[in-house]
């Protein structure tokens, strides 16, 4: 197939520039949740970036965390124009990524069910009369 397509290659290394800053400890106060880049969607033109984080922390964290994101950006997008030498650097939108959260969730509920479904077969044995029967056609 050929080499992936440039807002690809881009949205890569905003992803792993913008991990970095966050992981070296953005100057915003307000930047209190544990935050982890999980991806990055580029237009076309790379005049736009949408940068997904995934947030830890309670609810006042995570608010006050998009808040600083958001007052970063603009640096964060003078600092991606000189490290990844753009021409022009794209403008950075920060989205939360809900999707960590309902995987967890979702991770969740199948335990419950499994540990319900256990807890019912430890009640109830299966007999052998129980058990699904299968219908093997006759060899004529």
């Amino acid at each position: 197939m050929g080499e992936p397509r440039r807002p690809d290659r881009v949205a890569e290394a905003i992803r792993e520039e913008v991990a970095t800053f966050l992981s070296e400890g953005a100057k915003d106060p307000r930047i209190r949740a544990f935050v982890t880049v999980t991806a990055v969607d580029v237009t076309r033109d790379l005049r736009h970036a949408t940068v997904f984080v995934s947030l830890m922390g309670d609810d006042a964290d995570k608010k006050s965390t998009v808040e600083g994101l958001a007052s970063v950006a603009s640096h964060l997008r003078s600092r991606l124009g000189k490290s990844l030498r753009l021409r022009s650097a794209p403008e950075i939108h920060f989205r939360t990524d809900e999707s960590v959260a309902r995987a967890g969730r979702i991770e969740t509920l199948l335990a419950q069910i499994r540990d319900e479904r256990e807890q019912r077969e430890q009640r109830e044995p299966r007999s052998e009369d129980d058990a699904p029967s299968v219908d093997v056609p006759s060899a004529e």
